[in-house]
């Protein structure tokens, strides 16, 4: 992980990993505070800043993700392109395009806001809560991917037919239709009717 201001100054002094601090926001998206990363997401949540990416190839096919099985939030599980959280003072923009490279090798091409989305998910099987103000993005992947496998067990692409058959079929994140459905009239404008979106 990179250090950031924000992580720098919440290092752990025992030499273990550096604690990761999210923006915690209001219900208008205004900054509050910060909180540490898994804190957040414990029962009931604390609502906090999140971004949600959406990669399309040139056939218009979304690129998904399925999330790696070291993971301790939603671990196994098929979800978008790439999604996480800001460091505190990061604009969103930024940790989108700085994540997506991080966990799948590669830079969006078009990547372009796609509107904002509150939710509140909770996770049965790790009892942990997604309660977030996601910022939302589409764009292109035009090169070849280089997943990290300590976040990614595997990719996907898929046309729109093809993911209402994976979802009915094989397990997805909580909060993946919540953004999936959000975005949909930026990714229309991105892959044009014939896309299916």
């Amino acid at each position: 992980m990179p250090t950031t201001p924000a992580t720098a100054t919440s290092s752990a002094s025992n030499g273990t990993q550096p604690a990761i601090m999210l923006e915690l926001v209001d219900e208008d998206g205004n900054t509050i505070g910060t909180a540490e990363k898994l804190a957040a997401h414990q029962a009931p949540g604390q609502l906090h800043r999140a971004f949600s990416v959406f990669l399309f190839d040139e056939a218009g096919r979304l690129l998904l993700q399925r999330r790696a099985l070291g993971k301790y939030h939603s671990p196994g599980v098929w979800s978008n392109t790439c999604c996480g959280h800001p460091y505190p003072d990061e604009a969103p923009f930024a940790a989108a395009a700085r994540r997506t490279h991080e966990e799948l090798g590669v830079s969006p091409s078009l990547m372009a806001e796609a509107g904002t989305v509150r939710y509140n998910h909770p996770d049965p099987d790790s009892g942990l809560v997604e309660q977030e103000y996601n910022h939302l993005f589409v764009g292109l992947v035009q090169a070849g991917l280089r997943p990290d496998p300590e976040e990614i067990e595997d990719t996907a692409f898929v046309t729109a037919d093809e993911l209402a058959e994976r979802h009915a079929t094989a397990p997805f994140s909580a909060w993946f239709m919540t953004v999936l459905d959000a975005a949909r009239p930026a990714i229309r404008e991105l892959t044009g009717p014939a896309g299916g979106w």
